[in-house]
């Protein structure tokens, strides 16, 4: 667990706002579908901060998208676990040495975050399209295959991205 100092407070709530920002320039959106590379700032948290500060950047940057385009619904809490998971999967798969020297382990460490981003989506878009009635086999399990893949080809994208950002940050932090 990372000392809590303000410092950290802040570098926290400058991801999440860099979060929410990305998230508002989604090229595409639609109910079950997001391609967006709102989490970059979550996978460089978790790299650079540790797990529970990944969890923070996520948890609050989501809070923040929901709250301003849905509101407070029954479901708002639940959206923020599965980008919350992302941070701290990515936080505990770190190791010891920076993972941005080790390209091949920081590809693995975001495709198994972005699966599990997006195997926990799946039961919270079935409660959510239960508890709104726009339920469908197709939009539940039928795009699941799509947002696997979509899931992996951004994590490539943004790892990609991450790698050069993480060394520059590391130095500057």
């Amino acid at each position: 667990m990372p000392k809590i100092t303000a410092h950290h407070i802040c570098r926290v709530a400058i991801f999440a706002a860099i979060y929410f920002l990305l998230g508002l320039l989604s090229p595409i959106q639609t109910a079950t579908l997001k391609i967006t590379l709102s989490s970059l700032p979550v996978v460089l948290a978790g790299v650079l901060l540790g797990p529970w500060s990944g969890f923070a950047v996520g948890a609050l940057g989501e809070l923040l998208g929901q709250l301003l385009r849905y509101g407070l619904t029954a479901t708002t809490f639940l959206w923020l676990i599965p980008v919350g998971l992302r941070g701290v999967t990515i936080g505990l798969m770190r190791g010891g040495s920076p993972l941005e020297n080790r390209p091949v382990k920081l590809y693995v460490v975001c495709f198994v975050a972005a699966l599990v981003t997006t195997l926990t989506n799946t039961p919270i878009i079935w409660l959510d399209s239960v508890l709104y009635g726009y339920y469908s086999y197709a939009i539940v399990v039928g795009a699941l295959a799509t947002r696997l893949v979509t899931g992996l080809v951004t994590a490539v994208v943004v790892t990609t991205i991450a790698i050069p950002l993480c060394r520059v940050l590391r130095k500057v932090m």
